[in-house]
Formats: structure tokens, sequence, C-alpha cells
């Protein structure tokens, strides 16, 4: 089966958990994986920007793949985040971390020095040929202060072998569309945007990695499938009563605001590392009306 087949549907990109004095609260952690696979996930991603991993130390990283290897079992596949800015650095995490459970890896883009096109090219060549596990790009443009153009991801998908598939989060719906029409194949596309996902697969995306599906993860995945098959009209009558969510989970900043919803719905406390912030009082407030309704 290709990774284009086995990463269709709903991926979760997990919240890191925190106990009050700030320390990683595994406990927490399972019991948000076994929410989101019990609501349908089709698999887990582990260490993304969702799960504050610029906070994190290499222990703290490795203790929590592990321990998601553990806590899934062989319920779904798992897929690891690694990411940066310095590519000879990521090469030496790549072979330190505990990959061999993985299915792929996620990488975003480098961030903050804004490289030339043919930077992020060799980037991520340089990864791939490093990578013990197939890589998916992940183009975020909104944190990385750089856009990953259409023709570089179809470069990079054509020319090399291990890369597998793209998180596409530039919100560009024409970008998307031309990715979609000039991509290989076997090569993997999924939504990075929980709010465009349903006319991202209508174009034909494969899915999403969403960070809605933490706290609502049965009607998102739901929505996805029925997206999927086709069945637009009833994929929006899903997706329609989460549009305030998405605004709300957005509103500030990512994870601020699922974390709002996933402290109400009793799964953490609502602990988040600086530079990052709870949610400001009156969305919480917000977040709080949402889910009376």
């Amino acid at each position: 089966m290709s990774l284009r087949q086995t990463l269709s549907g709903t991926g979760v990109a997990l919240v890191t958990p925190f106990r009050s004095n700030m320390e990683v609260n595994l406990d927490a952690l399972g019991r948000i994986i076994d929410f989101v696979i019990d609501g349908g996930v089709e698999y887990v991603v582990t260490l993304g920007t969702t799960g504050e991993t610029p906070t994190l130390s290499k222990e703290e990283k490795i203790a929590i793949i592990q321990y998601t290897y553990e806590k899934v079992g062989n319920r779904v596949p798992v897929v690891v985040g690694v990411g940066g800015n310095d590519t000879t650095n990521l090469v030496k995490e790549l072979e330190h971390l505990p990959l061999e459970k993985a299915t792929a890896i996620l990488s975003a883009a480098p961030y903050y020095n804004k490289p030339s096109q043919e930077g992020i090219f060799q980037h991520y060549k340089i990864l791939a040929a490093a990578s013990p596990k197939p890589i998916l790009l992940y183009n975020v443009p909104g944190r990385t202060g750089r856009n990953m153009s259409a023709d570089t991801t179809i470069r990079l998908a054509k020319e090399v072998a291990n890369i597998a598939g793209i998180k596409e989060a530039s919100g560009d719906m024409a970008q998307c569309m031309q990715i979609l029409r000039d991509r290989p194949e076997n090569f993997l596309v999924v939504s990075g945007d929980d709010a465009l996902v349903l006319p991202q697969i209508a174009c034909g995306m494969d899915g999403v990695i969403s960070v809605a599906a933490n706290a609502f993860p049965k009607a998102f995945t739901n929505m996805v499938r029925e997206s999927l098959k086709g069945n637009f009209k009833a994929a929006k009558s899903l997706n329609d009563p989460l549009i305030q969510a998405y605004e709300l989970m957005f509103a500030e900043n990512n994870p601020a605001g699922v974390k709002a919803f996933m402290t109400e719905l009793g799964l953490i406390e609502n602990n988040l590392r600086l530079p990052m912030t709870p949610l400001s009082a009156g969305l919480h407030n917000n977040v709080k009306g949402y889910l009376k309704k």
C-alpha cells in the first residue's frame, strides 16, 4: 500500500499537554490519543508545531515519541514531526530520534532564514537522503516566513525519491490546484488548513493533518470521509457547525485555541509554555458558549 493510501483521511497534529509545573503530562497525552483514535482519526502526528515542539528538549521529544508508539500500539500509523532551520543539525536529529516505528516524517520548511526556492529544494534533498522514513513536506508560510512554491513542491516530488507527500498550508487555492494537477500519481497531498479542508478535498486533496480533530475527532473525521466520498452536501452539514470552532481555535494562536477547547472537554489542563500563553478570557468564554450550544 502506498503512503498516499495509508495516510488518506484525517491525521491529527497532537497537542503536548503540560502539568501546572510545565512538565510534559504523558497521562493526559494518553487520554488524548485514545480520544482521537476512538473518534475515528486515521493516523496521529506527534511533535508537530501544534505540539509546541520549539519549547521541548531533546529528551522530552524522545520520551513523547516513545510513549506515543506504546500508547497507539498498532491501532493507527504514527507520523513524527522533525523540522528546523539548520539543515546540518536536522540531519543529526534524524539520526538520534527513535524513528523506527514511524510511518513517515513531517518536516516544515525552514523558518526565519527565508531561503530561496533553490535553498528549500536543497534542504529537503539533504533531509530525504538522511531520513530512514519517507518525508512529508510541510508548507506553512504563515509560520516560516517563506512560501514553498508549487514548482518547488513538484520538483521535489519528481526528483527526490524519498519525498512522498506534502501538508500544504499556504491557504492559496490556486497553488493547491497547481500541485494537485502536476503531482506524481502516488504523491500524497493533504491540507493543513482545517477551515479549507472541504473545498480542498473537492479539488483533489487526500485529506488533512488537523488541529481541530484534537477536540472534535468524530465530527471532523466524518466530515472528511464524506468529502472523500464526494458526498459534499453531507460533508457541508457536518462542517457548518464547526466553522465557528475553527475561528475560535485560530483567533489568537495555535495551540492556545484548541487547548482551551480541550480543557473544557476535560482532556487536559490549560497550560502552555512561553512564549505561548492561554487564550484570553473573552475568547475562552466564547469557547465555553460554543460548547454549550
